[in-house]
């Protein structure tokens, strides 16, 4: 071939432009064919094909647009809710409520932070919620995660934990019984049972009969050996769960005893929040140890302390003296870092607060409202008397040496500005509450502050002499 015939060819597109624009025009047909092919999915005959958007952002919001525009063909409920996040992978987060849009769609939860035409809005922002999957979460009512009332409280399988709460307790109510609804339908293994549908593609083909002839991908030698071992377990599994229940009965008893891991010290007793008469049977005494140290330490350096027990302590520091007291190491009230003395009368009154039962146990509350409003005084005196000589031994001893150290509080009421009134009225709900809340907690706590204080006037009276 001669250079001339080289050069014809090479030139004969230039020659011929009609024949190029038809293989063009042939080739953007052929592009445009297979840009408008649709997924090969075998569809229903029965059910209508319904029309595919391409568009990616339309796929990744139709959740939000249906939600939003009232079309909620997977959503249970939706409502405004107060939401606090308080854990995340098991580590404590500072709890901060908010108003979120909550839905409830299925096997999760979703948690908006804009309204409802706001999300309309922000579409085209491609803002997401935040989801929380139901998978192995658990879910229970609260009272001691907030002072809030119809709290309850959802715990996810990774450690996550949310607190939700509105005023509306019917509200609140249903959506427990939804969620927890929704929680058990997935199963105690986490694994939803649902039809075995997987998505299409141009290349897999799906049908809605449950019947599915994706491309298996070859099992890579190294996966072998488990892929074997996780057939055979699931083959002998049912076999195992006896010996399993079996195997978890031993363990539980062969457990110790919370008796013997008492003894040996790997459990112990606290002070805050102990029993009155377990504390005083363990230390063997009938007045707690931490209150003969309170009351010595505030009588040496703090009768004359302008506001004593009226005014708080540093709360960080009284916590911190709550822990040593608790963890049972040797307690110098003199020392420096307690130089404060309204952080040792804030612990004293910590300490009465936190107690299981009062003080005044609780089958005596009643009895004491109902002697105080005895017309005559006399009689009233005698009938409080001879209800404080029924009580226990560790409660009569410690209310006597407690109210025996008041009394001094008021003899230097000049200086420290407590008078019995101001006494009372610190020290009554302290020492004494009633079991249930009925409701008349303003007329109970009138009831406390004169209990103590016709205690405190008739010391002598209900107590005795003292040996002073």
């Amino acid at each position: 071939m001669d250079v001339q015939t080289v050069s014809n060819k090479l030139s004969s597109p230039r020659q011929n432009p009609g024949a190029v624009q038809m293989r063009i025009k042939s080739i953007t047909a052929n592009c445009d064919r297979l840009s408008q092919t649709k997924s090969m999915v075998m569809t229903d005959p029965g059910h209508p094909a319904k029309a595919v958007s391409r568009h990616r952002r339309n796929h990744s919001q139709h959740n939000l647009a249906d939600i939003i525009a009232g079309e909620k063909p997977d959503t249970e409920k939706c409502e405004y809710l107060n939401k606090a996040k308080i854990a995340e992978g098991g580590k404590k987060l500072r709890k901060n409520w908010a108003s979120t849009w909550v839905v409830l769609d299925g096997k999760k939860l979703l948690f908006y932070k804009e309204s409802k035409q706001q999300a309309l809005t922000n579409l085209k922002t491609g803002c997401k919620p935040e989801s929380v999957d139901l998978y192995g979460a658990q879910i229970e009512w609260t009272t001691e995660k907030s002072s809030r009332k119809n709290v309850f409280q959802i715990t996810t399988g990774s450690g996550s934990e949310f607190l939700l709460q509105s005023e509306k307790q019917a509200s609140m109510f249903s959506w427990h019984d939804a969620i927890k609804k929704a929680i058990d339908s997935l199963g105690t293994d986490g694994k939803l049972l649902h039809s075995n549908i997987r998505k299409s593609s141009s290349t897999e083909l799906v049908n809605r009969c449950g019947e599915s002839s994706p491309a298996v991908k070859e099992t890579k030698p190294e996966h072998r050996r488990s892929l074997i071992f996780k057939l055979t377990y699931s083959a002998s599994d049912s076999g195992d769960k006896n010996g399993v229940k079996n195997r978890l009965k031993k363990f539980i008893s062969r457990r110790p005893s919370m008796k013997t891991l008492q003894e040996k010290g790997i459990i112990r007793d606290q002070v805050f929040g102990c029993h009155l008469a377990a504390l005083c049977k363990r230390e063997e005494t009938t007045i707690p140890n931490f209150v003969r140290q309170c009351l010595k330490n505030i009588e040496e350096r703090g009768l004359e302390a302008d506001g004593i027990y009226r005014v708080s302590g540093n709360l960080a520091t009284i916590q911190k003296l709550r822990f040593l007291v608790d963890q049972e190491e040797k307690l110098n009230l003199d020392d420096s870092q307690w130089e404060d003395i309204h952080v040792v009368t804030g612990a004293l009154k910590m300490f009465f607060r936190e107690l299981p039962e009062p003080l005044f146990p609780f089958c005596f509350f009643e009895l004491f409202v109902e002697a105080i409003q005895t017309q005559d005084y006399q009689q009233r005196v005698q009938s409080i008397k001879k209800l404080v000589s029924q009580l226990p031994k560790p409660n009569h001893d410690t209310m006597k040496l407690l109210f025996r150290h008041l009394q001094k509080i008021i003899a230097k009421a000049s200086e420290n500005l407590m008078s019995t009134q101001g006494i009372s009225i610190v020290f009554g709900p302290t020492l004494l509450w009633p079991q249930f809340d009925t409701g008349n907690m303003a007329v109970h706590m009138v009831y406390q502050n004169q209990i103590v204080e016709l205690i405190l006037t008739e010391y002598s009276e209900i107590f005795g002499p003292t040996d002073e």
